[in-house]
């Protein structure tokens, strides 16, 4: 379901300017020094072991035919997974759920005035892709989780279809009551767009691809190149995902054949009004025949047309129907059990659904995940054991709604919360740079295994390439942290992976990570995502491919065997701090914004911007912003970070102590809950299925993360009884995070008493 990462590209010959920094050979963090060095020489046979040219055959293989969640291929490559798996050494297993999954019966466009246009709703195959042409097995172009609808209207273009672009309509005085929107992808996730559109009066909604964004603007379009053709489509999920995942009748709950179910009519995530997808090919004609002003210059696409933004004269039918049945559901789940620590679990996962061939998305990913597992039964063959169980996960139904993931995380959660230190995620692959976003205590994790991976192309190392990144592309921030900052930073997630569950409902330690960057292209939940267009356009020779299984198993190796668990506090304590100041300014920001637009309207001084001839509407005067107490939040702030300078000084002489392993593993036991600790037991205002009080998608963004987010949207949205309460929750729970962090450096200094 998640892009892959895209960043510009770095030349080669820039990166070799950057300074390198060594690593120490007999220094891994969470290892004493000899553990580090058996731990390396394992890590030196396991990284010579994943192999290219059968990731390519995996993948020849898994994206043969259309394999979206329910079809009867997508059954067969759980049951070959599974038995790839149990060929490895692995005990592996299919857990089978049954969750709602709308399919299409019944789609029309058409634009019935001024003049009559009937939408083409299809990808045409081509003859140098082999597999779109297995039409009677694909999935059509369509948007899961929208309601049944026929619809006539007036077309009204809304640009991206955020909050923004409804404010740039409002001051003109164009309303979208009653009509339909047509809004191009981008700018947000698909699901924000008709959520907010129905909140706002409309009656269907129609989403395409812009060749500005997706298309001949970007580049050639397949087959001649990567980008998006005037006929591709991106299918996807409209489900009301920032308020929960997973199967919408079973929110909390895995939603096994004997689960409680609400009504459909009850379930909030649905979409309220009809949702299609359509191609720019189809696109042009209904926004060629709308009049009204003037696009502003940033809603403008690349069409060969005036963009306006209607209403009228357009106007169209849009009519939709679903099949509501329940379908099942299989993931492959792969355990090896730990030799020492079997009830601590390092949890790896990737989908193997598709939209349709999925090649890209999910399947670069799968084949690296496959190639990890079978790497770590060549070592098991050679005599290596993890300390902690392995737990590989190939989930189903990702791309709806983290089906998959959900059901399973919903269905273990008390043995998760319970077990669990690290999620890993993975969602496809591509050719460039590793970008990674998680949990901010596995920051250092992250940077130092980075460093110890080589790139494919310019044989320096995965780190060097991400710093170059940075330094290159970066804000003049991010550029002077890239060159003097020990660790680059990690991201902080949002959601559209099956990460969501794990760290931001049950609070696992989490981890997601990809190459991308240098593999541009248009065809993201397509009928071209295909092995055709991956082999000649993206990671052609799955070097990069080798690349992610050489990262993320060296990771789960790491996890797996660490003496103490490898988390960082410092790292997330400097991105509390952080986060802090950025509530600080966007409140600052928000007062003096109220406070210029009540001066505005008192001078009248509202023009318009893009049409003179039109004034724009002017709002209305708002109270102004109350002083807000975050002292609460500073406090708890400067005590974690107290905590985390005190535990550093805890670990360092412990690990150089030598092995303990009752007492590292009593510090294990209380570190397990770094993220537990950071959950809110009521979960966020509006949505409590969400608990982590650090990170969480907004409830307008989608994938994009909102950190602090129940204060973070309570002043966004001035709701500042709400803010204040929602401060207060924040910062209890990073007093309890420095509370644990404390009671992880008593262990340790029990230690060292005692030695």
């Amino acid at each position: 379901m998640l892009p892959i990462l895209r960043f510009l590209i770095v030349p080669a010959a820039f990166i070799t300017l950057v300074p390198r920094t060594a690593t120490d050979p007999s220094d891994i963090r969470g290892f004493t020094s000899e553990s580090a060095k058996i731990e390396r020489a394992w890590e030196a046979k396991f990284k010579a072991i994943p192999e290219p040219a059968r990731m390519r055959e995996a993948m020849r293989r898994l994206a043969a035919r259309p394999h979206h969640l329910g079809s009867p291929y997508g059954k067969l490559n759980a049951e070959w997974l599974r038995d790839q798996l149990q060929s490895y050494g692995w005990d592996a297993t299919i857990e089978e759920f049954s969750v709602l999954f709308p399919t299409p019966k019944e789609r029309l466009l058409e634009m019935v005035a001024p003049t009559k246009f009937t939408a083409r709703l299809d990808e045409p195959a081509l003859k140098d892709d082999p597999t779109s042409s297995q039409k009677s097995e694909q999935l059509p172009s369509y948007v899961a989780y929208s309601a049944d609808g026929d619809v006539t209207g007036p077309l009204v273009y809304v640009n991206y279809g955020v909050p923004a672009d409804y404010e740039e309509l409002d001051k003109r005085g164009i309303s979208v009551k009653g009509a339909i929107v047509i809004v191009r992808y981008g700018g947000s996730w698909r699901g924000i767009k008709p959520k907010v559109a129905a909140e706002h009066g409309a009656i269907g909604c129609l989403i395409y691809s812009d060749p500005r964004d997706d298309g001949y603007a970007q580049g050639e379009v397949y087959p001649l190149g990567p980008w998006r053709p005037k006929d591709g489509v991106q299918r996807g999920s409209v489900m009301d995902m920032p308020v929960y995942p997973g199967d919408p009748l079973t929110p909390g709950v895995g939603a096994t054949k004997d689960a409680k179910r609400l009504d459909r009519k009850d379930a909030v995530t649905i979409m309220k009004i009809p949702v299609l997808p359509i191609s720019y090919g189809d696109a042009q004609p209904l926004l060629s025949a709308m009049t009204g002003p003037v696009a502003p210059d940033r809603w403008r696409g690349a069409l060969p047309i005036t963009y306006r933004m209607g209403p009228g004269p357009a106007r169209v039918h849009l009519k939709v129907n679903f099949d509501w049945s329940l379908k099942p559901l299989y993931d492959v789940i792969g355990k090896i059990a730990g030799s020492t620590l079997p009830n601590e679990w390092v949890v790896r996962g990737n989908h193997h659904d598709g939209w349709v061939n999925g090649a890209e998305d999910p399947i670069s990913g799968a084949v690296a995940e496959l190639e990890e597992a079978r790497a770590i039964g060549e070592l098991m063959k050679q005599g290596w054991k993890p300390k902690r169980t392995l737990v590989y996960a190939f989930w189903d139904g990702e791309e709806p709604a983290l089906l998959g993931s959900t059901e399973w995380a919903e269905t273990h959660a008390v043995e998760l919360q319970k077990k669990a230190v690290l999620y890993l995620n993975t969602d496809g692959n591509g050719r460039g740079f590793l970008g990674v976003g998680g949990s901010h205590t596995l920051e250092r994790f992250t940077n130092e295994v980075a460093k110890d991976i080589e790139d494919p192309e310019t044989k320096l190392t995965v780190w060097k390439r991400m710093q170059a990144a940075a330094i290159l592309n970066g804000s003049k921030t991010e550029q002077q942290e890239a060159r003097t900052r020990g660790d680059l930073r990690i991201d902080a997630l949002g959601s559209g992976s099956d990460f969501t569950p794990f760290l931001q409902h049950l609070g696992i330690p989490t981890l997601n990570a990809g190459f991308g960057g240098e593999d541009g292209g248009g065809i993201y939940h397509s009928i071209y995502d295909s092995f055709s267009w991956y082999t000649r356009f993206n990671d052609t020779s799955f070097v990069y491919g080798r690349a992610l299984a050489q990262t993320i198993g060296t990771m789960v190796l790491r996890m797996a065997n660490a003496d103490i668990l490898p988390y960082h506090f410092a790292g997330l304590a400097e991105t509390v701090q952080g986060y802090v100041a950025e509530l600080k300014a966007l409140h600052a920001t928000t007062a003096t914004r109220i406070t210029e637009t009540n001066r505005q309207i008192e001078e009248g001084v509202f023009t318009a911007t893009d049409d003179p001839h039109s004034p724009l509407k002017a709002p209305k005067s708002e109270s102004p912003a109350p002083a807000i107490n975050f002292a609460p939040l500073d406090n708890a702030s400067e005590a974690l970070n107290r905590a985390a300078e005190r535990y550093e000084k805890a670990y360092a002489t412990a690990i150089a102590g030598g092995a303990d392993a009752t007492l590292f593993a009593q510090a294990n036991a209380i570190m397990r809950a770094a993220d537990q600790v950071l959950l809110g037991a009521d979960g966020l205002p509006k949505r409590p299925w969400y608990q982590h009080l650090l990170y969480a998608p907004g409830l307008y963004t989608g994938y994009g993360v909102k950190t602090m987010p129940g204060a973070r949207e309570a002043i966004e949205q001035k709701a500042w009884i709400e803010a204040e309460s929602q401060l207060q929750l924040i910062a209890a729970a990073v007093q309890r995070e420095a509370a644990l962090v404390h009671r992880a450096a008593d262990v340790l200094q029990r230690k060292q008493r005692i030695n």
